[in-house]
């Protein structure tokens, strides 16, 4: 009988020729990546079309616009796997984890790494919710602002405010090694970086209703006791008066009780925060690991994620999906909108994604709770324009090619609009949640064994040579749009 040929080991690498010197390079490959700084050695005379600033004798480069491949930290937080689909923390299936979870306890898996004993949530929902509380000067800084201030902006403010109140966790005051040492497994160290943790989630909910309530132009409310954390937030926003007594009766004595959020809206609240607590390495997340690489307070990097997340690009897909859907005006309206997309004269906001490539898995998730909260809210007006265009663009050729699917944007912004939420706090409803994914990465990043580097990115220099100054009489005037500054109008 014929032995079967034994099977060649496989070779992790990969084989680079440089055709400009005709030299052969073996760049290890690990967890399917190759080490960008491999590439540093791959060196070559200039050419007839390389200018000194190519420094080609230096080292080749990785050129990665908007890091569209480029991984730059190993972690072991979220998985995401656009082209099926899947969406997991710590391994576990989002679905399962919308399903059966809380926030809260989400934020321990995301955090800690594994889901927690009950007596362990029990101690971490015990202290999150301990630190809701804020200084009483925190008063006087909201009342700073404008009463039209967007609640991005104070909201962004306020988390950097936070970082003056905590000298203990400031690395610049208290040495570099402060958080890194908990790497080592230093018990005060990790105590001190947890309670930066409690403060951080705990007060973001607070931070948010006090932003909200600035616009409403209403007192703030301490954080209550007795409630979760959704509860808690809901109670911040729209608590009313010392005892928020009400009666469903119109009876002359009325029966007062205290006002607690319909139970069905703090669930669907708490869902959305799941669903929305970490994403990978998107901007806001990438943001927080570069601030915080290079070693200030935490509340420092969360503000610099806050500040990331407020751009329209990121922050502001679900409000621009609610103004998408007012323009659109009815569903009779939807076929000539989708013709307008198709000529690009228009933009279909909700859908679509930079890294799913089929469907969101959140957004099967949030069109359950949709139809929950607009149960007990009523529908929005805006519903039957928006399924018209949801059927519609999952049956239209164009945009299925396209695997242009409906996102988590797609519905979030209805059931904010459906609560009662102005289109201004979405993004807000956004960071609450996500301060979870930030610290959840921060915290990776200090307890990496190999410590941290200061993010610093290479550039290609595309600007002039080196050339000599001019004096004033040999100048002449470079003029032209963008070329020299602008003539703007002074209001006073």
């Amino acid at each position: 009988m014929e032995t079967p040929k034994a099977k060649h080991a496989r070779n992790n690498s990969l084989a680079v020729i440089d055709n400009r010197t005709g030299k052969q390079y073996s760049v290890p490959i690990t967890h399917n990546s190759v080490p960008a700084t491999f590439f540093k050695s791959i060196r070559a005379p200039a050419g007839p079309g390389n200018r000194p600033e190519d420094e080609t004798e230096r080292g080749l480069r990785v050129a990665d616009r908007g890091f569209l491949n480029t991984a730059v930290i190993e972690s072991a937080i979220t998985y995401i796997d656009g082209e099926r689909g899947v969406l997991r923390y710590r391994g576990y299936p989002i679905e399962q984890l919308a399903e059966k979870s809380t926030f809260l306890e989400c934020a321990y898996l995301l955090i800690y790494g594994s889901l927690p004993a009950r007596s362990q949530l029990s101690h971490f929902e015990r202290e999150v919710l301990l630190h809701g509380i804020m200084h009483a000067d925190s008063t006087k800084f909201f009342g700073s602002f404008r009463y039209d201030a967007h609640p991005m902006a104070m909201l962004t403010s306020a988390f950097a405010y936070l970082g003056s109140y905590y000298g203990e966790a400031n690395p610049s005051l208290q040495g570099q090694t402060l958080f890194t040492k908990c790497a080592k497994g230093d018990p005060e160290a990790l105590q001190n970086m947890d309670k930066q943790i409690y403060r951080l989630i705990g007060k973001a909910t607070t931070l948010a209703a006090m932003a909200y309530r600035v616009r409403q132009g209403r007192e703030f409310v301490v954080p209550p006791t007795g409630m979760s954390y959704t509860e808690s937030f809901l109670y911040q926003l729209d608590h009313l008066s010392p005892t928020d007594s009400f009666s469903a009766s119109s009876s002359a004595s009325p029966s007062p009780s205290p006002y607690k959020p319909h139970p069905v809206l703090a669930r669907a609240l708490d869902i959305l925060f799941i669903l929305h607590a970490d994403h990978e390495m998107n901007a806001s997340s990438t943001t927080v690991l570069q601030t915080g690489s290079s070693l200030p307070d935490p509340y420092s990097a969360v503000a610099a994620g806050c500040a990331s997340l407020y751009g329209p690009l990121h922050g502001g897909a679900n409000e621009a999906v609610i103004r998408m859907l007012v323009s659109i005006g009815s569903p009779n309206n939807v076929p000539a909108f989708l013709a307008a997309v198709k000529r690009r004269e228009k933009v279909l906001s909700g859908f679509g994604h930079r890294v799913y490539k089929t469907s969101d898995p959140r957004s099967f998730i949030i069109r359950k709770i949709a139809d929950e909260v607009f149960a007990v809210t009523g529908p929005d007006p805006l519903l039957d324009t928006a399924m018209a265009l949801h059927d519609a663009a999952l049956k239209d050729d164009y945009f299925v090619s396209r695997k242009l699917a409906p996102n988590v944007d797609f519905w979030s912004g209805l059931i904010y609009r459906a609560m009662g939420f102005p289109m201004d706090f979405f993004p807000v409803l956004f960071v609450v949640p996500r301060v979870v994914g930030w610290v959840a990465h921060w915290r990776q990043m200090m307890l990496s064994p190999e410590g941290v580097k200061i993010w610093r990115p290479r550039q290609i220099y595309v600007g002039p040579s080196e050339r000599s100054y001019v004096p004033f009489d040999e100048r002449e005037a470079v003029q032209g749009p963008g070329k020299e500054p602008s003539i703007v109008i002074h209001s006073g």
